[in-house]
């Protein structure tokens, strides 16, 4: 078992260190919010009073965190952690955030002598609460192989997608195509359902047949089709909007940059920038179905 420091305790965060708290191993926790130190103290965890403290001794960094911004700010500069952290530390960082700003942070840890993967996540709440979460990891393969079972206490899949920043570019590949199938979900049966057809026997034609997707198998956004799902719990919970146009900014970013045309991920991306404008940015992102629906049939 191994002494791990984990920063960041929000929908994803605080659950991954409950399930290592429930594998056997020592975990520290830190974060900005008092009441989700607390919950994580109820599980077993110490708690750190500032960042430094949080990896006193640590083994082992996870980072949980909103943005790019927050990753360097935590770990670059002269208050950064990669300064105060002994050569050998491992540092799993789980942020979404972008391949260039991942490098960046790598190449530091790279020169301090301290192994550092990027190792955002796929799942959602529910796979983060379950320990099902799928790691998406770049960085050296010792690295890799050293974090992979403490992985495996909080996911059941783990890929090495290459050097560093390979786990981020896979993440926003995945999370623009998640994007554009939840779009097209939801359009299809918004269409349905105004020629009259239950949207519950519609998405479960779809599934069995060749529109079958991530979103009609185990997250559909129709309303009181599936248990469990946000779109059952008036879309609260989940992966917010504000967080998907986030990885679709970042995927936006990288298209232009690598000058590669991505027309259905830009669409998505405007679809939720949009829904978010109208109030929506703090509901799951599959909330993106009333706008389909239409506004008489808002919840």
């Amino acid at each position: 078992m191994a002494t791990i420091a984990f920063i960041g305790l929000g929908n994803m965060g605080a659950p991954m260190a409950t399930n290592l708290l429930k594998a056997g191993h020592k975990v520290c926790v830190f974060d900005l919010s008092e009441t989700a130190m607390a919950g994580l103290a109820e599980a077993g965890a110490t708690l750190a009073e500032s960042l430094h403290d949080v990896v006193k001794d640590a083994e082992v960094v996870i980072s949980m965190l909103p943005a790019g911004k927050h990753v360097e700010q935590v770990y670059l500069g002269e208050a950064g952690l990669l300064g105060a952290l002994p050569e050998g530390t491992l540092v799993i960082d789980c942020s979404t955030i972008a391949p260039e700003t991942a490098r960046r942070v790598a190449g530091e840890a790279l020169h301090r002598g301290i192994d550092l993967l990027d190792a955002p996540v796929s799942g959602g709440v529910g796979g983060a609460k379950a320990g099902t979460l799928t790691f998406i990891c770049g960085g050296e393969v010792d690295a890799f192989d050293r974090a992979s079972p403490i992985l495996n206490d909080m996911g059941k899949n783990m890929f090495h997608a290459g050097p560093h920043g390979a786990g981020q570019v896979a993440k926003i590949c995945n999370n623009m195509l998640l994007a554009i199938l939840m779009n097209g979900t939801c359009e299809a049966l918004a269409l349905g359902e105004k020629n009259g057809l239950d949207p519950a026997v519609l998405s479960e034609i779809m599934r069995q047949s060749s529109g079958g997707n991530w979103a009609l198998n185990v997250y559909n956004p129709w309303p009181g089709v599936m248990d469990g799902v946000p779109a059952s719990n008036d879309y609260k919970g989940g992966f917010l909007v504000d967080l998907m146009n986030k990885d679709l900014g970042l995927a936006f970013d990288n298209a232009d940059r690598n000058k590669a045309p991505i027309p259905m991920g830009a669409l998505a991306r405007n679809m939720f920038l949009l829904h978010a404008q109208q109030g929506n940015g703090q509901l799951d992102f599959s909330s993106i179905q009333r706008m389909y629906r239409g506004a008489e049939k808002g919840e």
